[in-house]
């Protein structure tokens, strides 16, 4: 019977198979090699955003100053608008007023004055401003208030911009015709007109900042959600979802969507650093946030007015606005290069 059944070139050189020569493919040791492995698109996005160090490093940075945001103002007993006038222990009279009294030779240096009294019971680790209000705790909250307006002005622009673009180029023709023009009309208006326009009728402060960041940062997005619409629509699988009967919205925003949220994330890290930058030079020039409230640009502001005096007052805002750039650039090159990689970097 085995014989029978043999291939004939087996046959041919009297080879006839056993039950014992075959072993099932279950019971075999399989190694799957692991740079061949299949892995999921956002897996691979991680592994390519923290092998480069750039990115890492500008993680590190963003993540540091946000939880100095957090908690650098509970490291003291001092409010950012608390002022703190500093007495003599023998006879309680105020000697000296907005000083940084552990660096007394410092002050001797800037201003030519002598310290007095004991200060032993204060620290001041950025010192103080000229009307002395800790530095520190007016440094880590004016991050906290530049970082809370970028992240909400972007997320709203993100949303209403991605959404404009999707739609404009989902539609195409008139309509599409009709949302471009007017997103260069929006365009065309400078942002300092914009404010201008806002200060006549808004009152100074937060709102102002938000809203003048709303009129003017989606525009961008909406310019890249268009962009990647025109690429995908015609694809193959919203076609099939198209002749399946699935409406309009379904398909822009469960079929398109997803596949086009890589470079708007993108976008967003390089937005975000604009917006800070945009809320800085607002507040540098009098429309931003009101005093005594602070962020960046209003700590700059505080520094500038008295750098011939006390210079080092505009060291720790210029140096958080500088780190909080670069940390958001880095991120936003990683991601670009994570979401798009090269093919030598595969």
């Amino acid at each position: 019977m085995a014989k029978k059944d043999t291939h004939p070139i087996a046959a041919a050189n009297g080879y006839v198979p056993a039950k014992e020569d075959f072993v099932l493919l279950s019971q075999r040791d399989i190694r799957t090699d692991a740079n061949f492995a299949s892995q999921s698109y956002w897996k691979g996005v991680f592994i390519h955003f923290f092998k480069n160090r750039r990115a890492v490093v500008g993680l590190v940075i963003i993540t540091l100053i946000v939880l100095f945001a957090i908690f650098g103002p509970m490291m003291n007993s001092f409010g950012y608008r608390d002022i703190v006038q500093y007495r003599n222990d023998k006879n309680k009279r105020v000697v000296a007023k907005g000083i940084s009294p552990q660096i007394p030779a410092l002050h001797k240096l800037l201003t030519g004055e002598e310290l007095e009294g004991n200060f032993s019971d204060y620290t001041f680790l950025f010192g103080t401003d000229d009307l002395g209000r800790d530095l520190w705790t007016r440094t880590w909250y004016g991050a906290r208030v530049s970082l809370l307006i970028a992240f909400v002005t972007i997320i709203i622009d993100m949303i209403i911009g991605m959404s404009y673009g999707l739609i404009s180029g989902y539609f195409g023709g008139a309509v599409d015709n009709v949302m471009q023009r007017f997103v260069e009309i929006a365009n065309s208006v400078p942002r300092l007109v914009i404010v201008s326009v806002l200060a006549i009728f808004m009152p100074k402060g937060m709102g102002l900042v938000i809203v003048a960041l709303l009129l003017t940062e989606w525009i961008g997005m909406s310019k890249i959600a268009r962009a990647e619409m025109l690429k995908i629509k015609e694809q193959e699988y919203v076609l099939a979802s198209r002749t399946l009967g699935a409406r309009n919205g379904h398909i822009i925003f469960k079929e398109i969507l997803p596949n086009t949220i890589g470079p708007i994330i993108t976008q967003v890290m390089f937005s975000i650093p604009t917006a800070i930058f945009t809320e800085a030079f607002l507040s540098f020039v009098g429309v931003g946030i009101v005093l005594p409230q602070c962020s960046v640009g209003t700590l700059i502001e505080d520094g500038f007015n008295n750098i011939t005096t006390l210079p080092y007052q505009i060291l720790p805002p210029i140096i958080v606005l500088a780190l909080l750039m670069l940390g958001f650039n880095f991120i936003g090159d990683g991601l670009r290069e994570a979401l798009a990689p090269k093919l030598e970097d595969m």
